[in-house]
């Protein structure tokens, strides 16, 4: 049973994070040719306050 996890930053509607989910799914049941109920999808939201890049908060970017 695969396991998907993806973080991203917090923001996303949830008809996007739907859409994220369906097509994630989606990839993984057609490379893997298993049955998309075998497939987890996790999606881990982070604060851009918690998310650094550069050396820098990304809250901190514009």
């Amino acid at each position: 049973m695969p396991v998907v996890r993806i973080e991203l930053w917090e923001g996303r509607t949830l008809e996007q994070k739907d859409k994220l989910i369906k097509e994630v799914t989606h990839a993984v049941v057609k490379t893997l040719k298993i049955e998309p109920q075998h497939v987890i999808v996790i999606l881990q939201e982070v604060s851009k306050d918690h998310w650094g890049v550069g050396g820098e908060r990304s809250s901190k970017k514009k």
